[in-house]
């Protein structure tokens, strides 16, 4: 069921299905990359909120070559659709944060894989130097190219509460230049963190709103085991939004943004034994339903 049947905005499935003729699955990939808020660079800690096994299917493993893992993606997905093409997902960690010679190897490699059609390189706004965009540049003139920034909020006081690492001013950056080359660029906001009140989201939406974006994930907080938001939670518990607060909250922020945007995601569905809060058990269609549903009110 479409998320986005009764939005402004196109679902991401028919409009990548418009854009390369076909049916299009995503492949998550583990390449072993690492982030700068984790190496040193920036921090050894990591955000609050991150956990890379929370998202990640369980064919991904970074001991397996890229070739492999792109592989098993597709015995996984072949079952379900015949005649199916993919978009190798460059998903765990920062996809672009390593020499660019590895990075060409890597998604060279991607794209030798039969049927994979495409890229989708998932990083930081801090990830992405001259020399790499120079290299992204060069695969979006050759193949589907798509850049997904987590951006995950529009506020320098909760990229920093959250640890992020970059701030504001540097995601703006980052979307105008990755857009200024022609290539696509995708973005990843969470909301719900409990001192962002409703009015300062819609403001953010606007901002939001005034960038060259094509792509647009959306998804609740999410207190996830093992990870530092779990250790404040347990500490110091908030209220979590119930699912009817945060489809209002989603109708409302998407209101703000322009119509030719592409939603891609508007709920996360982490392992429910990972998730400490929001226990909503809600599935994907049931989700679909109630924004429907809400949306014709």
């Amino acid at each position: 069921m479409c998320y986005f049947c009764t939005m402004k905005q196109m679902d991401f499935g028919v409009w990548v299905r418009r854009q390369l003729g076909c049916r299009v699955q995503k492949l998550a990939v583990d390449a072993g990359f690492t982030c700068p808020n984790r190496d040193g660079r920036i921090s050894t800690g990591g955000c609050t909120f991150c956990s890379n096994a929370a998202f990640s299917p369980g064919y991904c493993n970074p001991a397996r070559s890229v070739t492999q893992q792109l592989e098993d993606g597709k015995r996984f997905f072949s079952r379900k659709y015949k005649d199916m093409k993919y978009l190798a997902y460059f998903q765990a960690f920062s996809g672009t944060y390593a020499p660019v010679g590895r990075l060409r190897s890597l998604y060279e490699e991607a794209l030798a894989v039969p049927d994979v059609v495409g890229l989708v390189v998932a990083t930081r706004p801090d990830c992405v130097p001259p020399q790499v965009m120079d290299l992204l540049e060069e695969f979006h003139r050759r193949t589907f190219l798509i850049v997904e920034y987590g951006l995950e909020s529009m506020s320098d006081y909760t990229l920093c509460r959250i640890r992020r690492g970059h701030t504001l001013a540097q995601s703006v950056q980052a979307v105008r230049e990755t857009a200024g080359r022609g290539i696509r660029v995708g973005t990843h906001i969470i909301l719900g963190f409990p001192w962002e009140e409703r009015e300062e989201l819609l403001h953010q939406a606007d901002v939001l709103a005034g960038l060259p974006v094509t792509t647009l994930k959306l998804h609740q907080l999410q207190v996830v085991r093992g990870t530092q938001l779990a250790r404040e939670y347990a500490a110091r518990p908030w209220p979590m939004w119930t699912a009817e607060e945060y489809i209002g909250t989603v109708l409302a922020y998407t209101s703000r943004l322009p119509a030719h945007w592409v939603l891609e995601r508007l709920i996360s569905l982490s392992p429910q034994h990972l998730v400490v809060a929001p226990c909503w058990g809600l599935k994907s269609h049931e989700f679909a339903a109630l924004l429907a549903q809400r949306d014709r009110a």
